[in-house]
């Protein structure tokens, strides 16, 4: 069967360009109508609702919940399985993250702003937090890198892990980093038992990892009562090339397109000649990919080569879309990227190196939410604590402002507790 073709669209043909970029917009009310009874159960029933979720859904053949956490002999017989060569990957890939969120660490300080004023911050951890990690079609062991390893280096003093049918990578990451709460639950129940807590599984302060979309209406609906990260859509890629290897872009493109059906591949190039190049060398690697990959329908239904009149526009359409993963050239000007999860510059910075072990998270905010806030990160698990500390003469220096503000907005107390520390007696 002959592979399907990538669209290559004009963007002057903007109907057209616009369709690609609201295609990926999901909508999760109908996955939100499935997981609300699921969630309501898990809250009602506790563990007896774990257990036959598990067992419908998880390949889970035990009755008791006790048999849901993964034992610390799985664990350990788990790094036994897999190869040396994997070993190695997640030392070096775990040193590259945990020196990026070191540097990301924000920092305690305590300043005179002001005569007679000082200020400054505490940070604290998060007491505890539930880190979802996918293994459906694809388990993810690079996941449980990039959510753990921040909440370890933030401070946090309990991570619990929920997984579906934990494969033996998962279990070997999971070792390699000292966790051992690890639960053999998957989708919405998992969600809930993190967010409101079963007999098994104690609730926690905030859930972090991404999922399909019942994980994602799941965690949606959850954060009304528990912090989250975000919610996560289908992945995203967005690739601006002037000029370039057609078949090192094609393989991004591709690289997106095999995690999901729904994954979404785009390339902005000025070049007609370029944008021909790249769609044909992606259909002849499609045929090189395991037979089953959904690559070549998410290319077909989700992907585009939108040739455009020149970086400017490029520039534009990518802020407009806010990509989850956003590739440029070397010489691109990265004063005026305003919206994008992470930015991966250069031929030799593929987004395959983020995924896995250069440092930097790999979970992004997806579907447009790059407008709003970038990736993972250490700061997702401190909080920023204020502290304030006035002498009598910065509370002297300042009392006129407080007082006339205080009562400009009818709070005549307010300006009573200033007045009252500054009376001569």
């Amino acid at each position: 069967m002959k592979a399907p073709s990538i669209p290559i669209l004009s963007s002057s043909d903007r109907k057209a360009v616009e369709r690609v970029f609201t295609r990926r917009a999901r909508r999760l009310e109908g996955a939100e109508r499935t997981v609300i009874p699921i969630l309501a159960a898990v809250r009602r029933e506790g563990d007896r609702a774990l257990v036959r979720y598990a067992r419908k859904w998880d390949s889970f053949t035990g009755t008791n919940a006790a048999r849901l956490r993964v034992s610390r002999e799985q664990i350990n017989d788990a790094t036994k399985k897999v190869s040396p060569e994997f070993r190695r990957a997640v030392r070096a890939a775990s040193q590259n993250i945990r020196r990026f969120c070191r540097l990301q660490m924000p920092q305690q300080w305590h300043k005179s702003i002001a005569p007679g004023v000082r200020a400054g911050q505490l940070v604290r951890p998060l007491e505890s937090v539930g880190c979802y990690i996918p293994a459906g079609r694809y388990p993810l062991p690079s996941t449980l890198l990039m959510t753990a390893i921040p909440a370890q280096v933030a401070g946090v003093s309990r991570i619990a892990v929920c997984t579906p049918r934990p494969a033996a990578e998962i279990l070997a990451v999971a070792a390699a980093l000292g966790i051992d709460e690890i639960y053999t639950v998957g989708g919405a129940p998992a969600v809930a038992a993190l967010a409101y807590g079963t007999k098994t599984i104690a609730p926690v302060q905030k859930i972090v990892g991404p999922g399909n979309a019942y994980v994602a209406a799941a965690k949606r609906i959850v954060s009304r009562d528990t912090a989250i990260d975000f919610v996560a859509g289908p992945t995203e890629v967005l690739i601006i090339a002037d000029k370039g290897n057609p078949a090192w872009i094609a393989a991004d493109m591709l690289a997106q397109a095999e995690h999901d059906i729904d994954a979404a591949a785009i390339v902005l190039t000025t070049s007609a000649s370029l944008a021909e190049q790249v769609a044909r060398s992606a259909t002849e690697q499609l045929a090189e990919l395991p037979v089953g990959s959904p690559a070549a329908l998410s290319l077909r239904e989700n992907g585009a080569i939108v040739v455009v009149r020149n970086r400017d526009e490029a520039i534009e359409l990518a802020n407009r879309f806010a990509p989850e993963h956003l590739c440029v050239p070397v010489d691109f000007p990265l004063d005026r990227i305003q919206n994008a999860g992470s930015v991966f510059v250069g031929p030799y910075s593929p987004e395959a190196a983020g995924d896995y072990a250069s440092g930097p998270n790999h979970v992004l905010p997806t579907g447009g939410m790059a407008r709003l806030r970038g990736g993972l990160s250490v700061i997702d698990f401190v909080k920023i604590v204020s502290v304030q500390q006035l002498q009598r003469s910065g509370l002297q220096r300042l009392a006129p402002a407080i007082v006339s503000l205080a009562r400009g907005e009818g709070l005549e107390a307010h300006a009573r507790s200033v007045e009252i520390r500054l009376k001569k007696n």
